[in-house]
């Protein structure tokens, strides 16, 4: 073997066996709690790093590069020894800074903005330029903040500040977001690598595809409900894409939808599985901890909004299976589910009982993880044979580790962002430029919120996303007078939706590759099925009821708040598509949209405008094909 590759390959076992470690001590941390908060910052962050380095990955840290050239050897060597350097230099100055005053030097200074450029470069090798860009626009501003005039003008920063601040200490690239996700996210992402290594993912969508056989869209139907039973559990859309969508999508194509359309389908689908409870991708557990709101409260109030995005889901795509002219599966290629199957079940089913009732005992969320992920293991092993392999088993925690990695560089990039908001009193200054903007409409304050929301959520992890997005717009909403409760969901949302939403729509892009169609078509259409899920964070600030734990609750209100949904569903869908009973023209098409946005506002006039403009479309399309459903009425070709 030649030289280059053996160092290859080396590098790349190193990288396996920190992969391993950093699982491992994810593990420790969530079933034992923090020995020390000094090395497990540095081991939640160093690790990472180093793994990233070590196995000469780009984007996915799974994807093995064939060619590496001498150059990029030497600059990764030269990292991971710089790499070595900086985190001594940290540890230990920040063991220090526990007994007493620590003098810095220049070289500190230096050395932690090497760190801060470490963190960055990786950022955009994992991620891509638009987290880099916002990554490098909060260090622009720290320097030159300045000079902005206007509202958003901060005070002059000296620069050796910058490195004292956001990377010597707990507030800034070591922060919160570190230390939340480290503890709590992290072992439910080896939760989810457990149970797909071990086969539970693969008897779930058989599960799936049983339910679903006697429906149009089949496989599309299937896909849905499984990229959300996993997508709850998994943490990360991309890798719900891939790991479910190698099975769906081709299944989805085999059915007759166009390869674009079945991309789609699976990218909206995992995307949505982080808002389904009772994980929702872990984001529950870090709004729990940030807000202070039980979890339980958090899962009942997401329950009615998840289920909505689901259902409008169900409705495109069937409504696109009729348009399509597909059938239901045929009975005798439906799957049968054997008895087997449902003893094999309980290996998802039981695992997620544990962790609802170790939150119901009062335990820690990172407590309940741990418990989840040893039922899952010791259940893996009893039911499914081929996973009683030490091979599969620690395969399965690499690859677990080498997602953790990847989530934790983002992570520790955010934690700088987070830590330049509260250095610079950023966050307060932008909540009082949008509610400047927006005066006092909540409205105009929610759209911009939203933008923000997608902006700032684009190409990075749900959790990620939602950490970074919250810290830096979450105050204007509260200034509004909306609730805790409903700003934070609001937030979840359309963080969750930066992951199909154009130009990244990381999801899309994902899965575009798959399915053989082209990215940005994949996820234009992925907005169209997710039409809903950019609505439904309206429906629950005017239509509070439909999250059930907020104050001024009415049976009456969630009833309303359910019947607007459903008919701007129906509505919007068929618009959109551009098909319901047939085909349908512009002007129907136009009519339903906007009656299908009017029934959503709070006030019983345009509800009923809205409802009867849907109606009156509908009954319009029924009368005008009233010919073709009784050709016996149509005279014969050739006869006047």
């Amino acid at each position: 073997m030649p030289v280059k590759n053996r160092i290859v390959a080396s590098s790349r076992f190193v990288a396996d066996v920190l992969a391993l470690g950093l699982a491992a001590f994810a593990i420790y941390i969530a079933g034992f709690g923090v020995f020390d908060e000094v090395w497990v910052r540095a081991g939640t962050t160093g690790l990472p790093l180093l793994i990233s380095l070590f196995c000469f990955s780009t984007e996915n840290m799974d994807v093995r590069r064939d060619r590496v050239s001498w150059g990029s050897m030497a600059l990764n060597a030269g990292m991971v020894a710089a790499l070595v350097v900086i985190y001594y230099y940290w540890i230990t100055l920040m063991n220090e800074q526990l007994d007493f005053f620590v003098d810095f030097t220049v070289t500190h200074y230096l050395i932690g903005f090497v760190g801060i450029a470490l963190v960055f470069y990786l950022t955009l090798r994992h991620f891509g330029l638009p987290l880099f860009l916002v990554c490098l626009l909060s260090l622009l501003i720290l320097f030159f903040g300045n000079l902005i005039p206007g509202t958003l003008n901060i005070p002059e920063v000296k620069w050796f500040l910058v490195s004292e601040k956001l990377w010597y200490s707990t507030d800034g690239v070591f922060g919160r977001p570190v230390a939340v996700v480290g503890q709590i996210v992290l072992v439910f992402i080896l939760f989810g690598a457990i149970l797909e290594a071990s086969g539970a993912g693969a008897t779930l969508l058989k599960f799936a595809f049983a339910v679903t056989g006697p429906l149009r869209g089949g496989p599309a139907h299937a896909a849905i409900i499984g990229s959300a039973s996993f997508g709850t559990m998994n943490g990360a859309a991309v890798a719900n894409v891939v790991t479910t969508g190698v099975f769906t999508i081709p299944l989805i194509k085999r059915t007759g939808f166009p390869s674009k359309f079945a991309g789609a389908v699976e990218a909206t689908a995992s995307t949505g599985g982080q808002i389904m409870p009772p994980v929702m991708g872990a984001v529950a557990f870090l709004m729990a901890d940030i807000t202070g709101i039980p979890y339980l409260t958090i899962i009942v109030a997401a329950a009615i909004p998840a289920l909505m995005y689901y259902v409008s889901l169900f409705t495109v795509v069937w409504l696109e299976a009729r348009k399509q002219g597909l059938k239901p599966t045929p009975r005798a290629d439906r799957v049968k589910l054997t008895l087997g199957d449902w003893g094999r079940s309980i290996s998802f089913f039981v695992p997620l009982g544990v962790i609802v009732y170790v939150l119901m005992t009062g335990r820690t969320a990172q407590n309940a993880g741990f418990y989840g992920l040893i039922t899952a293991f010791v259940l893996s092993l009893v039911l499914y044979p081929e996973f009683r392999s030490l091979k599969k088993i620690v395969r399965a925690l690499i690859r677990g580790g080498r997602t953790c990695a990847a989530i934790m560089v983002v992570v520790a990039a955010i934690g700088f962002v987070v830590g330049m908001v509260n250095m610079s009193g950023l966050g307060i200054k932008f909540a009082a430029t949008i509610l400047a903007i927006a005066g006092d409409s909540l409205f105009l304050s929610l759209v911009v919120m939203a933008i923000g929301c997608l902006l700032l959520g684009m190409g990075v992890p749900v959790g990620a996303a939602y950490l970074i997005v919250v810290l830096i717009i979450g105050p204007a909403l509260g200034k509004l007078g909306l609730s805790l409760l409903l700003t934070h969901l609001f937030v979840i949302y359309y963080a969750v939706l930066s992951a199909i939403t154009p130009p990244v729509a990381i999801a899309a892009f994902a899965a575009a590759p798959i399915a053989g169609s082209r990215p940005m078509e994949t996820a234009l259409v992925a907005v169209r099925l997710a039409i809903a899920g950019f609505l439904i964070p309206f429906v629950f600030v005017y239509h509070s009821s439909i999250v059930l734990v907020e104050p001024g609750f009415s049976y009456l209100g969630l009833a309303w708040g359910v019947v607007a949904f459903l008919i701007s569903t129906i509505a919007l869908a068929t618009s959109l598509g551009g098909h319901s009973i047939g085909r349908i023209g512009p002007i129907h098409c136009t009519v339903r949209f906007v009656a299908g946005i009017a029934v959503l506002v709070p006030e019983p006039l345009y509800l009923g405008l809205g409802a009867v403009a849907v109606a009156a479309s509908f009954a319009a399309e029924y009368m005008a094909r009233a010919p073709e459903r009784h050709p016996e009425n149509q005279p014969e070709k050739g006869v006047p």
